[in-house]
This record gives structure tokens, C-alpha cells and sequence, in this order.
């Protein structure tokens, strides 16, 4: 099965006869043993190509109860890109003959669900309500809804350009829509340039391209000391805005929801800029609080004077104290565009005074207009703004009274202020000040230091920062494609902890960027969450039983660490699979770490999915029961399917 672990025979210490009685049925055992392993050796040779191998001890377990040590090489795996036309028949029957049953095959999807995204899929939004754009949240399909079938990438499908290149150009086939070209083709969007898609970093409120736009913020904001780390884009676009803050440091979340310009975060992803499909609505984003030092929005057409001011409240929640918001578009400037907006300066202008009466009431301080761009800061802490509640006359909203903040998974927005922790003095960071960037890649997290996990200490934490460090050079020794710079832009950890395998990755210069989902099934899931965006990463809350809120084909590289474990009670272990094969590009990357037991299981599903494999030890060596299952996803499109 492609397996390599060891059980150790043990000898009673007996006298010298009796060893030497054992020693023929030892002898025999071995000679099986060893035959066993040829044999599975033999089975499992196809399906992949391994590069040079290296001196390394191998046990391997059987059904007989023996211990065989050799010293042959273990192989690095090999996932180059091949664009094989179609799964190889005799690949795949290979690779069933290694398992006494063979496993279920999985057929393609009809072609129409090449960018299907079951939570978020238009025509079951239709049942919801309109009402603040319900319709357009997370609304994923039922256990009899859901396919059990390969999302297939579109005919001519190509690997994404590298980083940087990718940022400004991408392969028309691999997102075939033209409507973004034509609706946004003055506003520089993006535009066909025959096989290919160019992005020119246009964007509606900055027609002199994002870079210049980024560095009006500049000069009203400090970008460039390290301070602004985590950043949030509402209402995206296709992400020009945090593709060039990268260049400075800065890593932006970028949302925007399924259905309102076509494809547009899809565009987002395979510029390889990290996106999520989102909206504001009535549940609260998917993220914990006082996470980003910066949060956007460029004409990103959200209401933020209605519902009590509601999503400007939810905007206070994720902003970390002392962030900045800004807002550029309507009615920013209005006096400039009113007439090209096509609304009255009256209208215009009581939209900015209610916004403004909303960040007032939030205590933030407004730091400056400047033309088409409004800055405004939140408070260090809230010593300053409980006071000013008092002495004023004016009707406040309430701070919240939920006690978890960084609940926000299926959790609702409420027109309430949501309390920074308590501080000691007034000139204190509410919650612990975090170092800059990149200090604070590596250093220990104020949550962690005050205690917010169970269990992590300062010292344990630095502990597992060194251990993804050692875990990710073991992944290198044994993919090649580690290797290859810009083979893997747009990655995946589907079970994030404290975020040390990103980590662990940003230390070592790799030109990718790394989406840490936290299940939400973790106790103190929310703070983990939390440690990971004070580290100056990003990710989201995410329940593996159901789809993510992504377009197929996000991720070069998924790296799933005890999820099927952490599942096992929970669903069935193919969702999980077809569901991390959807969002994974062809000829993409899967690293699974579990038990040597459930790998097997997971081996077995993987087996059927056009996907080929191999189980390899642990960093530690044969004797851990942990091991480690790679994984290369076959090279097949619509067009092959039914190949």
C-alpha cells in the first residue's frame, strides 16, 4: 500500500538453545518479509517519477509480525508539470493493484461545474433572502445536494504564470469570461490581449494605476516601516489594490461576493493575490478580532450610514487598535463627481455627514481628506472613549455584550461596539502591541503571552516555531518542486494552529503567500486565529464538512495537517477530499500528516480521485507513527473527462 513503518519482534531473553530453535522460523519470517516488500515496491513503481536517491534507513510493515531494516534509498517525490493529456489507464490500474479492493473511481462533473462553488453557488442563493443581501452568504448545499464527483478545469487549461509575472498577466482559457473587459474596460480593470488576460492595475477610483494610488495613502499613513502588516479590501475588484501593497511588505485579504461582477475574485487568485469570496451581510466576516492594521474600501459600493451603521461596527471588530480605515469613492470628493455619480450633492452629502457620525460614535479619529482619499484611525484603547461617552449628550450604541469577539462562523453582526480588552493606563495598546514587521513573524504573540490558548506558553510556542522549521526542510528533501522558485504561489493549511508552517515558509523567502484555515470545530479555534494575524498572516475560520468560499482551481499547494483525525467523527472522509481536489489546480501539490493507519484510509479514496501518491516517514524517522502522504493531481480537463 505504500507504506514504510516498522513492529519490532521481541525476543524473551532466553537461554542460548532456545535462541537458536527460533532461529530458523526467524530466518523465514524475514525471507517473507523482505519478499513482501519487493513485491509492494514492484506494485507501487508507477504512477510517479523520483529523483536521485538518497542513503536512508527503511522499515517496512507487513501482516506478518517481523522487523526488515535496509538501507536502500528513500525516494523524493516528483510532481513536475507533464500536462498529460488524460489519466494514464495502466497508471491507475497499477496503483488499484496495491490494495486488495479496488477503489471507488470518481467520475468527472459535467462541464457546466467547472467553477461551481457549492456554498455559494447563484441558484441556490435565489431561495434566500434579498433583504441586505442574505441571498449572497454562505448557503452550502445538503447532504443530498452535494456532488460526489471531479470538478473539472476548463478545455486548454494552462499552468498560471509565475510570481511576479502573474500579478500582471494570466491565461484567458483558465477564466474564459469577457464581461469585466467590457464593463470596466475605462476604469483599466483588466483586458484581453489574445490567449492571455492583462491587468494594468487600474482600478475605479484610480485611474493612474494602483501604485500611485498606494502612495497618495503613503503620505498620509506610515506603509513603509513595517507597522501596517495585515490588510482588508471590501468589495475587492479583481485585487489590484493588495497586489501592489505585496510588493511593499503588506499582505491584503481581498473579498468581494460571488455574483456581483462576473469572476472578479476568481481573477484575483489566479493573478495569485490572495481573495475569498464574501460579503457583508448579517454574519460576521470570517476572521477574529483586532486582526488587520488597515481596512479599504474603493468605491466598494457598501452602505455604511444604514442599518445603525452596522458594517462600519463589523469593519471596528476586525480592526486591530490603531488601525486605519479608508474610504475612497461615494461620497468621498463628492463636490468633484456628483454629477458623473448621477446623485444629488444633498444626497452625497448626508451620506458622509451619517458616515462620519458612525466613526465618531465608534471613537475614531478622522486623520485627513485628501482629494479622492478619507483616512480615519481607531483608537489605541478605550479609556478615552468610555469617558467621552459620558460627558456626552449624544445617544451612543452600546458596546457589545458578547464575551467572544473572535466568534465568526455563522455568528451575526450587531449594531453594538465590540470592547477592546482592558488596559492599565492610557497610553497602553488594549490587548498587547505587536512588534513590526517582520519582528513580529517570530516573535511571541501578545494573545499568547497573556495567556489567551490553553496550554501555549511563551516557550511552547517557540518551541513549535522551530518544529515547523525542521518539518518544512523535511517536505524539501523529499518535493522537489520546493525548489523551483514560483512553482507554488497560492497556498493552503487546512488546519493552521498557530500559523508555524506559514511561518516556517515566510522565513525561508518562499515567493507564495499561505490562506490558514482554522476549523471551527478546535476549541479556542478563535484565539489560535488570532495568533496568526498578530504573526502578520492571514486566514479564516473554516468547517471542513463544507466547501470553502473559493473558485475551483485556487491552490498549487495544500498542506493538511491531523484534519482527517480531527474529521474522523465528523463526515465522511471523501467531502473532504473532493473537496480539497476541487479547490487544488491540476498537477498541484498535497501534503497530508496523520496517523499511519488513517493515511492508509485516505490513500485508498485518493486512489480514485486521478491523483497519484505515495506514503513516505516521518522527519523523525521509520519508528513514528505519524507519516506523511504526497500527493500529485493528474493533468486532465473538460475536454479529457470522459477519457
Amino acid at each position: 500500500m505504500g507504506l514504510r513503518s516498522a513492529t519490532k519482534l521481541h525476543i524473551s531473553p532466553a537461554h542460548s538453545a532456545a535462541r537458536r530453535s527460533l532461529f530458523l522460523p526467524l530466518a523465514a519470517v524475514a525471507l517473507l518479509c523482505s519478499a513482501s516488500y519487493l513485491l509492494g515496491a514492484w506494485q507501487h513503481g508507477g504512477g510517479l517519477s523520483f529523483s536521485a536517491p538518497s542513503p536512508r534507513s527503511v522499515s517496512i510493515a507487513t501482516d506478518i509480525t517481523c522487523t526488515t531494516t535496509l538501507t536502500p534509498s528513500t525516494p523524493s517525490l516528483d510532481f513536475s508539470a507533464h500536462h498529460a493529456a488524460a489519466a494514464d489507464p495502466a497508471a491507475s490500474k497499477a496503483a488499484s493493484s496495491a490494495s486488495s479492493a479496488a477503489p471507488r473511481r470518481y467520475p468527472a462533473c459535467p462541464v457546466e461545474y467547472s467553477e461551481y462553488t457549492p456554498c455559494e453557488d447563484v441558484k441556490r442563493s435565489l431561495r434566500y433572502p434579498r433583504d441586505r443581501l442574505v441571498y449572497r452568504e454562505r448557503h452550502c448545499p445538503s447532504a443530498r445536494e452535494r456532488l460526489r464527483c471531479l470538478v473539472p478545469a476548463p478545455a486548454g487549461y494552462r499552468n498560471p504564470f509565475p510570481w511576479p509575472a502573474s500579478r500582471d498577466v494570466a491565461w484567458f482559457a483558465n477564466v474564459p469570461h469577457k464581461e469585466l473587459t467590457v464593463e470596466k474596460a475605462v476604469q483599466n480593470w483588466i483586458r484581453v490581449d489574445g490567449d492571455k488576460l492583462r491587468f494594468p492595475g487600474g482600478g475605479t477610483m484610480f485611474p493612474h494605476g494602483a501604485d500611485a494610488y498606494i502612495d497618495d495613502i503613503g503620505k498620509l499613513i506610515p506603509l513603509h516601516d513595517g507597522s501596517i502588516r495585515t490588510a482588508l479590501d471590501t468589495g475587492c475588484g479583481v485585487a489590484s489594490w493588495g497586489a501592489y501593497l505585496l510588493s511593499r511588505d503588506i499582505l491584503a485579504m481581498s473579498f468581494a461576493p460571488r455574483d456581483s461582477h462576473e469572476a472578479q475574485v476568481q481573477f484575483a487568485l489566479e493573478r495569485g493575490v490572495p481573495a475569498m469570496i464574501g460579503v457583508l451581510a448579517s454574519n460576521r466576516l470570517t476572521y477574529p478580532a483586532r486582526a488587520f492594521d488597515m481596512a479599504h474600501c474603493s468605491r466598494c459600493l457598501i452602505p455604511w450610514h444604514l442599518y445603525d451603521g452596522m458594517y462600519l461596527m463589523e469593519v471596528d471588530r476586525v480592526l486591530r487598535p490603531g488601525g486605519y480605515w479608508i474610504l475612497s469613492g461615494p461620497p468621498i470628493n463628492w463636490k468633484k463627481y456628483w454629477k458623473g455619480w448621477e446623485r444629488s450633492k444633498e444626497d452625497l452629502n448626508a451620506e458622509q455627514e451619517a458616515i462620519e457620525a458612525v466613526a465618531r460614535s465608534l471613537c475614531w479619529t478622522k486623520i485627513k481628506e485628501a482629494g479622492d482619499i478619507a483616512v480615519w484611525q481607531k483608537p489605541a484603547n478605550h479609556v478615552g472613549c468610555k469617558a467621552s461617552r459620558k460627558k456626552a449628550a449624544a445617544k451612543f450604541p452600546p458596546f457589545c455584550s458578547r464575551k467572544n469577539a473572535d466568534a465568526a462562523w455563522y455568528d451575526k453582526m450587531e449594531a453594538c461596539v465590540t470592547p477592546l480588552p482592558e488596559v492599565s493606563g492610557a497610553s497602553e495598546v488594549a490587548g498587547g502591541a505587536v512588534q513590526k514587521w517582520p519582528q513580529r513573524l517570530t516573535a511571541v504573540p501578545p494573545r499568547v503571552t497573556a495567556g489567551s490558548l490553553k496550554g501555549v506558553t511563551a516557550k511552547a510556542f517557540l518551541q513549535d516555531t522551530e518544529l515547523w522549521k525542521k518539518r518544512v526542510r523535511h517536505y524539501r528533501a523529499v518535493i522537489n518542486q520546493f525548489e523551483q522558485k514560483g512553482r507554488y504561489r497560492n497556498v493552503l493549511d487546512m488546519n493552521a494552529r498557530l500559523g508555524g508552517f506559514a511561518a516556517a515558509l515566510a522565513t525561508a523567502n518562499y515567493p507564495l503567500w499561505v490562506m490558514n484555515m482554522v476549523p471551527a470545530v478546535v476549541g479556542n479555534s478563535s484565539a489560535a486565529l488570532g495568533v496568526i494575524y498578530e504573526r502578520g498572516l492571514i486566514g479564516s475560520y473554516q468547517d471542513w464538512c463544507e466547501g470553502t468560499s473559493t473558485y475551483p482551481r485556487t491552490y498549487d499547494l495544500i498542506h493538511a495537517d491531523s484534519v482527517f483525525t480531527l474529521y474522523k467523527n465528523r463526515c465522511e472522509m471523501d467531502i473532504i477530499l473532493l473537496e480539497m481536489d476541487r479547490i487544488l489546480r491540476p498537477e498541484g501539490t498535497v501534503i497530508i500528516r496523520d496517523d499511519v493507519d488513517m493515511l492508509v484510509k485516505i490513500k485508498s479514496v485518493a486512489d480514485g480521485m486521478r491523483w497519484d501518491s505515495q506514503i513516505v516517514d516521518h522527519e523523525d524517522g521509520p519508528l513514528v507513527r505519524e507519516k506523511v502522504l504526497l500527493v500529485a493531481k493528474t493533468y486532465w480537463t473538460a475536454k479529457d473527462q470522459d477519457q
